[in-house]
């Protein structure tokens, strides 16, 4: 049994996607739908059970459970990077992944969860995973929040016999569309030339990036879950990796590759960024995969302007969009 938080959300329905793909339909989904469109994300997989959230703990320790669990993807957690309040987020992002971290360390289950490239803040030592996280500076609470756990976890003495985090860069692809504000720009940019023809970026506020040329290390949500079932399947070394493409691209690049998958005229307007925003906009990503690859994970497969032509032709401009 194989047992996935965030189940109904973005990343973590796409790996329950993955996961049957690959042979594995013994899945325990755990999550909360609410209100919305986010149980359409698990409409056409195959799982055994559904769990609420907060009645995780219970089920675990019905014997049976246990005795079955081979491992637990953790990705629920608040993923805003908006969110202010550091309570909610120390509640839901610190001690919720600490409970689990002891129940799998306890019972010798393997562990793989979701850090976050928020965690490096400006980028100013770099995006190498291999950087002590008591050096990083988050520039937003939710940052802070993950980075709160990737400490804790680096000092525990008692351990699951596997344990990976996985420190996400701008993951985009089928699924989002629950996300609203937080979805990605490629989501976005579609909608926005459907119903506009142009596609509205940030300016620049730094004299060395032009408008538009601000960077991200953009990664597509089918590299994401392959390497996540490779790390479940291959079994490789604890510890903190990132999940990137490992090549950061302008946001024009993006928008150019989501026009011609359109089959339309490049039309930008370059708008103000709003205030709130200034102070934790990150200029620059790109993720350090020399960890990850030298592990025996498989190489990146899909690049930028490759995977929005997947993304757009093959789900956005579809009636059934969803994996």
């Amino acid at each position: 049994m194989i047992i996935v938080t965030g189940s109904a959300g973005f990343i973590g329905s796409a790996l329950v996607w993955e996961l049957n793909q690959k042979g594995h339909s013994n899945i325990v989904c755990v999550d909360l739908f609410r209100e919305g469109s986010k149980w359409r994300n698990l409409l056409k997989s195959s799982y055994t059970h559904f769990v609420l959230k907060q009645d995780i703990f219970e089920y675990l320790e019905q014997p049976e459970v246990l005795n079955s669990v081979k491992a637990i993807f953790h990705l629920g957690a608040c993923s805003s990077t908006t969110e202010k309040n550091m309570d909610f987020l120390v509640e839901n992002n610190f001690h919720y992944s600490q409970k689990l971290f002891r129940w799998c360390a306890k019972n010798q289950k393997k562990f793989i969860y979701a850090s976050s490239a928020a965690t490096y803040g400006a980028g100013e030592n770099g995006y190498d995973d291999q950087t002590a996280p008591e050096e990083l500076r988050p520039l937003n609470p939710y940052g802070y929040s993950k980075l709160l756990f990737d400490r804790w976890v680096l000092r525990q003495t008692q351990a699951p016999p596997q344990w990976v985090g996985l420190k996400f860069f701008n993951v985009f692809g089928p699924n989002e569309y629950h996300k609203g504000d937080m979805a990605s720009v490629v989501f976005k940019a579609f909608y926005q030339i459907q119903q506009n023809g142009k596609l509205r970026l940030f300016k620049s506020y730094r004299p060395d990036y032009k408008d538009g040329e601000q960077k991200r290390d953009f990664v597509y949500v089918k590299d994401v879950t392959r390497w996540m079932v490779e790390i479940f399947e291959k079994n490789i070394s604890s510890g903190i990796y990132n999940i990137g493409f490992g090549e950061a691209r302008t946001w024009l690049d993006l928008a150019n590759a989501v026009f011609k998958s359109m089959d339309k005229p490049v039309q930008v307007d370059m708008i103000d960024m709003p205030d709130h925003v200034k102070n934790q906009y990150q200029y620059f990503t790109e993720a350090k995969l020399n960890k990850l690859l030298n592990s025996g994970l498989s190489q990146p497969q899909w690049p930028l302007e490759v995977a929005i032509q997947d993304y757009v032709k093959n789900y956005l401009e579809k009636e059934d969009s969803y994996l």
